[in-house]
């Protein structure tokens, strides 16, 4: 089991970033959570095998139509997650 902690940046608010995250994330069996930030970022933190949380890092590199990303911090997380919501922002 892999965690990640994942900040997005870009033109990533707006565009159905969270509900393509969550939807993505649910296909690949992940679980964690995804949430707006204040500063006009995306913060998740992600977990599952190590494939799939390299599958949804890849997904958040290219994000949803309409979406312009521009980096994804990617560093060691931590927590339990029963399943992966989209959170209320930050």
């Amino acid at each position: 089991m892999e965690i990640r902690r994942l900040v997005v940046t870009g033109l990533v608010q707006g565009v159905g970033y969270r509900h393509g995250m969550t939807r993505e994330a649910q296909h690949l069996g992940i679980t964690g959570w995804v949430r707006n930030l204040a500063d006009g970022s995306v913060e998740a933190v992600v977990s599952g095998s190590p494939e799939a949380v390299a599958a949804i890092i890849v997904w958040a590199r290219r994000g949803p139509p309409g979406a312009r990303v521009a980096h994804v911090a990617s560093e060691l997380g931590e927590g339990s997650f029963a399943g992966f919501e989209a959170r209320p922002s930050a």
